[in-house]
Formats: C-alpha cells, structure tokens, sequence
C-alpha cells in the first residue's frame, strides 16, 4: 500500500499523543509517591527520595521532547506536493517507506505496512534530500532507488 500523507500524519500525531499522555501518567504516579511519602526535594543517602525526582524528571525531559515533536510534526504541509525530497515527502523504496516528519521511529499502518518517521536531522535524510524519482540514494553500504515520493 502506498501511504498517504494525510493518513501518515494522522497515525504520527496518535502515536505522540500515546507517548505524551504516557509521560503524563508517568510523571502523575511518580508525583502521587512522592506526595504519599512526603519525599522532599533533596536527596537522602540511600538515594531513595531522589530517585523519585530523578524519575519525574527524566519523564518531564520525554515529554517534552514528545511536545516538540508534535509541534515539529504540525508544521508539516500535508497538501504540498513536491518532486524533491523534502521536510514533509513520503518516499517509496522497493523496500520501504520513509516519511520526513519528526525523529518517530517505525510505525505500523492498518494494513501491516511499516512506515520510517525519520527528522530532517536523521543521516539518512543527508542522503535523501533534494533526490527525485528515479534518483538513488546509500543505505547500508547499499544503493537504493527511490521509486516515488508523494
């Protein structure tokens, strides 16, 4: 299956509002044994008390880091078509499917396709951007055609 731009941008947006909400939780439980032991700010010696802050910050940090890539993948024009590769292009390899969107990771779609999210910051988008169809790109050690972008 050929996936969609508007599709793709929808299941990416549901996975980071899984991930963010996720956090969330985290960091509520988290706050919620802190309150129900009086843990205070401060580190005690067996490290106890600031294990549970050190826990509610790292989730804070993931979070945010979900938030930005929300906003990041917001920006992204789901109508604009381009023969370039670019910040918002699907690209179709006999073998995969890259969407250039936010640092996301895999996802899978309702029929079992497996989706790339890949960031404008990602090695491999170094390889991808500006090629147009026909054009091929290293993956690998290996060079991949790029079959269409949509």
């Amino acid at each position: 299956m050929i996936p969609n731009r508007k599709t793709l941008f929808i299941k990416c947006l549901e996975e980071i509002d899984k991930k963010i909400k996720a956090y969330r939780d985290n960091m509520d439980a988290v706050k919620e044994s802190m309150e129900a032991n009086d843990v205070h700010t401060d580190y005690d010696e067996e490290g106890n008390k600031g294990q549970l802050l050190g826990d509610f910050e790292k989730y804070a940090r993931y979070l945010d880091n979900a938030q930005k890539m929300k906003e990041k993948l917001s920006s992204v024009d789901r109508e604009h078509f381009s023969e370039h590769v670019q910040f918002g292009s699907v690209v179709e390899t006999k073998d995969s499917y890259y969407f250039i969107a936010t640092a996301l990771g895999d996802i899978v779609l309702e029929d079992g396709s497996k989706v790339h999210v890949i960031s404008t910051e990602a090695p491999i988008y170094t390889e991808l951007e500006s090629k147009k169809k026909g054009e091929t790109f290293r993956l690998n050690e290996k060079d991949v055609e790029i079959l269409n972008i949509h």
